[in-house]
C-alpha cells in the first residue's frame, strides 16, 4: 500500500478554516472543532496504516499500562505525506495562540516560526522520538484522563483528527476534557469527533483571567467508553518524546 496519501487538499482545508474564530473557542473552552481536514477516502487510508507495522516504532496496549483499554501505534519519524503536510500547515496556525497564551501566562515563549528548527531543539534536549499517534478502540474500550507531556520542551497545542464516523461507524467514544479551574470545582466537555475533523485542544492547561489576572487551568483529556463499532483517530502532536 503506497502512504502517499494526496496531501494537498489536507493543506488546503487548513487554509481555509477560520482561525480566528478559532482561537476565541480556544480560549473559551480549551479545545475548538475544526472543518473537515481529511476526505472520507483519506481517513479509510490512513486508518489502514495501522497494520503497516514497519511504519511504527512502538504500539501501546493501555489497558497493560491502566491508561485504560485499547491500542495505539507511534510512527517513525518516517511519516506518510499527508501527515507531514498537516503538521507543517497546522503549526504556523497554533503558534500564533500558543504564543499569546505564553504572554498572558507570563512564561517563555520557546517557539520558533519554524517547525522542523523547533523539533530541532527537542532533539536537542532528549526529546527524540516521534509521539504521531495512530489510535484504535474497539467496543468497551476507553481512554483515562491524562495529559501529553513527554519532557521539559512543550508546544501547548494538539490536534485529534477522527478517522471513522460518529454515530454509523462507532458509538460512544467522545473525547473528555475536563478543566481544573482556579479555586472552583472542575468543568468537563465532550465532544463527538465527526470523520476528517479535527479537534484542536491544549497539551496541558490554557490562560484563565481571575481577580488576579491570569492563571493556568490544568486540562486533561481522555477518551470516554466506546458502546458499539470501532473508533479509529490520528493524533498530532507538536513535540517529541523522551
Amino acid at each position: 500500500m503506497n502512504t502517499d496519501i494526496a496531501p494537498r487538499s489536507a493543506r488546503r482545508h487548513v487554509d481555509e478554516t477560520d482561525w480566528s474564530t478559532l482561537a476565541e473557542s480556544l480560549d473559551a473552552h480549551g479545545c475548538a472543532l475544526t472543518p473537515r481536514l481529511l476526505d472520507p477516502e483519506q481517513c479509510w487510508a490512513i486508518a489502514a496504516l495501522y497494520d503497516r507495522t514497519e511504519l511504527f516504532r512502538g504500539t501501546i496496549d493501555m489497558a497493560r499500562h491502566r491508561f485504560g483499554s485499547g491500542t495505539y501505534r507511534y510512527f517513525t519519524h518516517e511519516l506518510p505525506p499527508v501527515i507531514t503536510e498537516l503538521r507543517e500547515a497546522l503549526y504556523p496556525r497554533l503558534l500564533a495562540v500558543a504564543r499569546d497564551w505564553a504572554e498572558r501566562l507570563g512564561r517563555p515563549a520557546p517557539w520558533p516560526d519554524d517547525l522542523y528548527e523547533w523539533l530541532a531543539m527537542c532533539h536537542e534536549a532528549g526529546q527524540d522520538r516521534s509521539a504521531q499517534i495512530l489510535l484504535r478502540y474497539t467496543e468497551g474500550d476507553w481512554n483515562a484522563l491524562h495529559r501529553d507531556v513527554f519532557g521539559d520542551m512543550v508546544f501547548p497545542l494538539q490536534v485529534v483528527i477522527g478517522l471513522d464516523e460518529y454515530g454509523a461507524d462507532y458509538t460512544g467514544g467522545e473525547f473528555l476534557l475536563v478543566e481544573q479551574r482556579p479555586r472552583a470545582q472542575s468543568r468537563g466537555t465532550t465532544v463527538a469527533l465527526r470523520q476528517g475533523h479535527g479537534l484542536v485542544f491544549t497539551t496541558r492547561d490554557r490562560p484563565v483571567r481571575t481577580k488576579r489576572g491570569w492563571s493556568a487551568g490544568a486540562v486533561r483529556h481522555g477518551v470516554s467508553t466506546v458502546h458499539s463499532g470501532r473508533r479509529r483517530a490520528l493524533g498530532l502532536v507538536f513535540h517529541d518524546a523522551q
